[in-house]
């Protein structure tokens, strides 16, 4: 029997200088993601904008400070910030990346201000698979739980990061949200540069049903030696593209979502690169029989 084509969502990353855009332009994406901490003031202009924006697009809240993978507990007052812009907001995804940002200092707690990489060991699995399981708890919501790029790497891990996440959403039923481009990073600065090859190792180890979620984003060129940063400046490289074949082929029909953050391109830029995802996507899957 004929049955209707696979339909994936294609979303992207909105941010303060698309606001007007997105508002006045054709409805041309499935859904909008948003940083979380930026709107967690009581409000304001920019979460006003959003409560237009989320009666027109479903929402995803992607939050960049939690640090999931802090030895530090998460603030009370930052869960409860969160709380209150997912009941204002209601997403259809929340998620945060498998990292660090809390620690004390001097009796203090701070927060670095990036998104640090953790030692993959089992005592920061357990570690971790508690504040997911609290953070769950408290908003009554799933995660989905992102891979990072990192520039610096543990001599001391005893699991892959692929094994790491796949083990914490086993055992607290959160989801992966698979950031190709971050395994395009690492592999560039760590693993020799064999882009597909890295992709195909990585996603080879996640249970076909883990993955809710993938991000696409490019990165600045740099020089021979330096390290390549994930800075979300540039276009979707080609390697990125043919490795988003890749990971549709496995895990199906995965909402998708292009970030850009820095040097912010126009509208119709940034919607013709999700407009790529979803001919990559359609072309992978196509109609099938069964």
């Amino acid at each position: 029997m004929l049955v209707k084509k696979h339909e994936i969502l294609v979303g992207v990353g909105l941010r303060h200088a698309h606001f007007a855009d997105i508002l006045t332009s054709p409805k041309e994406v499935d859904f909008v993601e948003v940083h979380s901490e930026n709107f967690f003031g009581q409000g304001g202009g920019a979460l006003s904008v959003l409560n237009q924006v989320r009666e027109i697009y479903p929402v995803s809240l992607h939050s960049t400070a939690m640090g999931l993978g802090s030895i530090a507990d998460i603030p009370a007052t930052y869960l409860q910030h969160l709380k209150r812009l997912t009941t204002n907001i209601d997403p259809f995804l929340m998620s945060e990346h498998a990292s660090f940002t809390w620690g004390h200092h001097q009796g203090q707690l701070i927060n670095s201000g990036d998104l640090l990489p953790i030692k993959h060991t089992h005592q920061n699995l357990k570690r971790m698979c508690e504040q997911v399981d609290k953070v769950q708890s408290f908003l009554g919501r799933r995660l989905i739980i992102e891979n990072v790029s990192a520039y610096i790497q543990f001599d001391e891990s005893d699991l892959s990061e692929a094994e790491f996440l796949t083990q914490l959403c086993q055992q607290t039923g959160a989801k992966i949200l698979l950031d190709i481009n971050n395994i395009a990073v690492n592999s560039i600065n760590f693993e020799g540069g064999d882009i597909q090859q890295s992709v195909a190792d990585y996603i080879n180890v996640l249970p076909k049903d883990s993955v809710a979620q993938i991000h696409l984003a490019g990165c600045s060129p740099v020089s021979a030696g330096q390290l390549t940063i994930d800075d979300h400046a540039c276009p979707v490289s080609d390697d990125v593209w043919l490795a988003y074949q890749q990971a549709i082929t496995r895990f199906g029909a995965v909402p998708t979502l292009v970030e850009w953050d820095n040097n912010l391109p126009e509208w119709s830029v940034l919607i013709k690169e999700a407009q790529k995802a979803r001919d990559i996507a359609n072309m992978i899957l196509g109609p099938h029989y069964e």
